[in-house]
């Protein structure tokens, strides 16, 4: 638009000077000189015109070259931020699969030790009680007569004289057809190994049996709580709900019931019960300040995008 006007400018001044020279007497050679400047100016502006073409052309198809680049750079980012997002999204669920696992292999270690204590435990009890035993048969030795006959053979004489045959076993033997219930330790044993090793079905039977003939042991709770734990780990969510509740309500003393808690939350979330799931981890946070469940469902919130305490 600027040199259309400068060239019409230039076009009035040279048609106002050729006017000049026609209505005024002017030398000739003025006049063609004059005429010839103009020409010049004329030529140059044309020139000027032309190169501004040339270079706004090549301006364009460098800035058309470069928004080019950019938009398949930009195509190429966002394709490299799927292929992070996606790689992320792998390692946070591998990385909580691992974590469940170890979570479960840990709480086994502690199931393990708090078996040993229970086991310390009866055996000091039942070495107290042998200790009593042998005092007690030792005294009733050195107060009774020898026997006339070989220790352990034949009857022997009471504080009174009067003889009576030896003690007879106190094991009695089991009713032909009857088979005896396994020992609490290999049922809870042998759940904890099949638990860590994936065999949830048979480790669920293991349990239901540690329940049904030792429900009244201290790690029947323990026994409980797993089974809420092979529930959850094959995603049976509702079932591990009804599992958990079982500990908190039978057991409220019990060794697990702060994890019990926590992991009926996250199976409600999982359920896709957010409101419940959330107050049940708030309850964690409220009831077990500085534990581990804590921390666990503090993360979780934050994870959700709740807070940690309900609004009043």
């Amino acid at each position: 638009m600027k040199i259309r006007t400068i060239v019409i400018f230039a076009a009035a001044v040279f048609a106002g000077a050729l006017g000049g020279s026609l209505i005024g007497p002017r030398p000739a050679e003025a006049v063609a000189r004059e005429i010839i400047d103009l020409q010049r100016d004329v030529t140059t502006l044309l020139q000027g015109q032309k190169d501004m073409t040339t270079q706004i052309t090549q301006d364009h198809t460098v800035l058309k070259t470069l928004v080019e680049q950019a938009s398949d750079n930009v195509g190429k980012l966002n394709a490299t931020m799927g292929t992070v997002q996606k790689s992320v999204q792998d390692v946070q669920a591998n990385s909580g699969a691992r974590l469940d696992t170890m979570s479960t292999q840990v709480q086994g270690l502690s199931d393990n030790l708090e078996e040993i204590k229970s086991r310390l435990g009866k055996l000091n009890q039942q070495l107290v009680d042998l200790q009593s035993a042998v005092q007690s048969i030792d005294a009733k030795v050195s107060g009774s007569a020898p026997a006339s006959t070989a220790p352990g053979i034949g009857p022997r004489p009471s504080n009174d004289g009067i003889a009576t045959p030896p003690a007879a076993s106190n094991s009695a033997s089991p009713s032909a057809g009857a088979s005896p219930a396994p020992s609490a330790d290999m049922l809870y044993s042998n759940g904890l190994r099949d638990i860590t090793s994936g065999k949830y079905d048979l480790a669920r039977q293991e349990f239901l049996d540690y329940l049904k003939y030792y429900g009244d042991t201290d790690l029947a709770s323990n026994a409980q709580f797993y089974l809420g734990e092979i529930a959850y780990h094959q995603k049976q969510y509702q079932d591990a709900v009804a599992e958990y509740d079982k500990v908190l309500t039978l057991y409220p003393k019990g060794f697990k019931i702060e994890p019990a808690r926590l992991k009926k939350g996250m199976a409600l979330i999982e359920l896709g019960q957010k409101p419940a799931g959330i107050r049940e981890l708030r309850e964690v946070i409220r009831r077990y300040p500085g534990t581990e469940e804590e921390r666990v469902a503090r993360a979780k919130l934050k994870e959700l995008g709740v807070s940690a305490t309900a609004a009043n």
